[in-house]
């Protein structure tokens, strides 16, 4: 199953005759950081296609930052009942190359899962480099991030993405409370 794709011009010309939406699938803290000011946000960790009740007679163009969450989801996203679907190509950053208005937030942290990355790529190198040149024993601390980003994966409960959540860093995300999303 694939989804159709469409430039940004032409979503964002269907959207101002009121034919369109536009469906931001990524997470809050990618969104608080951008967004397409008209985006409605239901991120893939809560989408249902049963949302939007109101909204079915319109055509539904979704996006996420490139397209790849949105094009892997497209099974789920199909089973939405919106008399059109499309894929927005290239996602948000298709909709700033048109030129097209896009929210930012500077004081906004990076993404939490980049966080994970950051954090969890330091800790591996750090565990690798003590084991090299202090102890061999500090390989367990890269086997134990290993470990904890393989138990992430198979569940979709990431420790590490909870506790970063929790950063003051991260105040700025758990401060939105009202963010737009579908009804």
């Amino acid at each position: 199953m694939t989804l159709r794709k469409i430039d940004a011009k032409t979503a964002h010309a269907w959207m101002e005759d009121g034919k369109a939406i536009l469906i931001d699938v990524r997470e809050p803290d990618e969104y608080i950081k951008e967004h397409v000011p008209e985006a409605h946000l239901v991120p893939l960790s809560g989408f249902n296609p049963e949302d939007f009740p109101k909204d079915h007679d319109k055509i539904a163009v979704f996006h996420c930052r490139s397209g790849g969450r949105t094009e892997a989801a497209a099974p789920q996203i199909l089973r939405t009942s919106f008399r059109e679907i499309y894929q927005l190509e290239g996602g948000i950053q298709g909709w700033r190359s048109a030129g097209l208005p896009v929210n930012e937030n500077a004081k906004a942290p990076i993404s939490i899962m980049r966080q994970v990355q950051i954090t969890a790529g330091s800790l591996v190198l750090l565990g690798v480099i003590l084991a090299v040149l202090v102890n061999p024993w500090f390989m367990a601390l890269s086997a134990f991030v290993g470990a904890g980003l393989a138990q992430a994966g198979v569940t979709g409960n990431c420790a590490m993405a909870s506790m970063l959540k929790h950063m003051p860093w991260n105040r700025v995300i758990k401060s939105q409370q009202s963010l737009p999303s579908a009804a």
